[in-house]
């Protein structure tokens, strides 16, 4: 395949996967695709930092929930909305 740097963000978390969750080692995944195994670990470092951003997001997101679901109805938004 050859693609360096050019490898689509697809092809890369497909790389990745194939190592963190499937098991194949990184030497076999970089022949394979053509690629060093240091692009298959850049690759590693870059989505799990992305993956990171998530969880954060989700954390967040989790917690605003958890505040709306304290806060008293407003029982004319609860009128309107009968």
């Amino acid at each position: 395949m050859m693609c360096g740097n050019k490898c689509s963000d697809d092809l890369q978390r497909d790389a990745v996967a194939q190592i963190t969750k499937r098991g194949y080692p990184a030497r076999e995944v970089s022949e394979r695709l053509g690629v060093s195994q240091h692009s298959l670990y850049a690759w590693k470092k870059k989505f799990q930092k992305a993956s990171s951003g998530e969880a954060e997001k989700d954390a967040e997101i989790r917690g605003l929930k958890r505040a709306l679901s304290n806060r008293p109805i407003d029982t004319a938004y609860q009128a309107a909305a009968a």
